[in-house]
């Protein structure tokens, strides 16, 4: 019979010791890589890319490069002629969103209105030319953030996608919701929820996501702790499903695009809450998606307040306007000293580089049109939480193009204050670029306050060049 020999004291007092090193070991390596397979699970990404994400935020001299960068400035030439259309108000106004597009398909510009005030989204009409008349398309829903007039049926009239928050203030409630306002043909709407009781849902585009023929969706949910993107699959029939894309809060807008020029349409999303972020979902064609991170800032008080597209360098690709503004962090809000404009040039090969435009406080849109009939982009730009006690402060301006990708910042008006939201169009279809801008009253001062503006191009620009 074999002895098993003990274990001399002395080794196993070294065992002994050994434990607590091991155990200290285990949750110095362990807790990080759970953290680095959380953040990971969360957005969809690999663990190099985590750590690279990490490691280039730590890096990154953005916070000090757009804090001291301004534009030109130039001189302030009264061009646009404001009018107030649409409902008249009695309370501050709380307008989320507008677009400018004939819904009608009368050949006249009209305007498509959230109203988280009244939580509505109405129709503005043109009709005769020069006379709007606004009317309510739906009730009942609370706090609509976005809205999108397309054809998502085909039928040959344009539909409206609703993005619904259910609350304007943040809130971890699922009370967010996806409503699709179908057009008979005739601008009588009815209401299809596409999804409801969800983290509350800030943008909603659609687009034909895994090419199949049919529009789907894409989603941005803001959330407040608990924010998601999606993207929602049409299955027909009025039916659909759901597919999550990042588990990020924060997110503001969805863009669909094909910004890899391969045949399918991707999703660019800017995600603000948590890392101020701007994420590319590229397609495979099928409706599957690999997340890319386009852009980020090292500063998480950067204030991310809006995406949109276009090919501003006019070389063939699209690129991506970028406003930082926002400030309901605070109480009372207030701008801070890094707020501005931002233009992200597509390099190719989803690479993109940032460029500083302007600084402008509390800027929360900005659209691009050929404001002065020069053959370029330019800028219009809104601020919602600029300094209002201030008489210095503007809340519209524009950025004049003025050749090689540089900008002069040009003022345009103090009042109304607090603009949330523009949108460019020719309204009276004379060749010159207008603009409707949306109020979002929510703080005071409540002396220059607006619901719904039209401004009119007088011409001045274009004549002095």
């Amino acid at each position: 019979m074999t002895k098993v020999k003990a274990i001399p004291e002395k080794r196993k007092k070294s065992i002994k010791n050994f434990i607590p090193v091991i155990i200290v070991l285990i949750v110095i390596l362990g807790i990080p890589l759970l953290l680095l397979n959380y953040q990971a699970k969360r957005n969809g990404m690999t663990w190099g890319e985590v750590i690279n994400r990490i490691t280039n935020k730590l890096g990154s001299k953005e916070i000090e490069s757009v804090a001291s960068k301004d534009s030109l400035i130039g001189e302030k030439i009264d061009f646009l002629v404001p009018n107030p259309i649409g409902q008249k108000f009695t309370e501050p106004p709380l307008i989320s969103h507008v677009q400018a597009v004939d819904l009608d398909g009368d050949g006249l510009l009209d305007v498509v209105v959230c109203d988280a005030k009244n939580n509505t989204v109405n129709w503005i009409r043109q009709y005769p030319a020069g006379v709007y008349t606004e009317s309510v398309l739906t009730t009942d829903l609370v706090a609509p953030a976005h809205v999108q007039a397309i054809d998502f049926d085909k039928d040959g009239d344009l539909d409206l996608m609703v993005g619904v928050l259910g609350m304007l203030f943040p809130n971890n409630d699922k009370i967010g919701s996806v409503v699709i306002l179908e057009n008979d043909g005739h601008c009588n709407f009815k209401k299809h929820v596409v999804i409801d009781r969800v983290a509350r849902v800030s943008d909603v585009r659609a687009g034909d996501l895994d090419n199949d023929g049919d529009m789907d969706l894409a989603v941005a949910q803001f959330g407040y702790d608990d924010g998601e993107t999606r993207w929602i699959e049409n299955l027909g029939d009025w039916k659909f499903k759901s597919h999550i894309l990042q588990n990020l809060s924060g997110p503001i807008n969805v863009e669909i695009i094909d910004i890899d020029n391969d045949g399918d349409l991707d999703i660019v999303s800017l995600v603000s809450q948590e890392w101020e972020e701007i994420y590319c979902f590229i397609n495979d064609g099928k409706g599957n998606f690999r997340p890319k991170l386009m852009w980020g800032s090292s500063n998480q008080d950067f204030g991310s307040s809006g995406i949109s597209m276009c090919d501003l360098d006019k070389d063939g690709d699209m690129d991506i306007l970028y406003s930082n503004g926002d400030a309901f962090d605070y109480i009372p809000p207030q701008g801070r000293p890094w707020h501005g404009v931002q233009w992200l040039e597509n390099k190719g090969n989803l690479n993109f580089e940032f460029h500083r435009l302007c600084s402008f406080t509390g800027a929360t849109n900005v659209r691009a049109a050929d404001i002065d009939n020069d053959g370029d982009l330019d800028l219009f730009v809104v601020s919602e939480f600029n300094l209002w006690d201030s008489p210095e402060s503007y809340s519209l301006i524009w950025l004049e193009n003025t050749g090689n990708m540089q900008f002069a910042k040009h003022k345009i008006s103090k009042n109304p204050t607090h603009l949330l939201c523009c949108e460019p169009g020719d309204f009276n279809k004379d060749g010159l670029v207008d603009l409707v801008t949306g109020g979002m009253h929510t703080y005071p001062p409540y002396d220059r306050m607006g619901r719904i503006t039209l401004w009119t191009n007088n011409g001045q620009l274009s004549a002095g060049k």
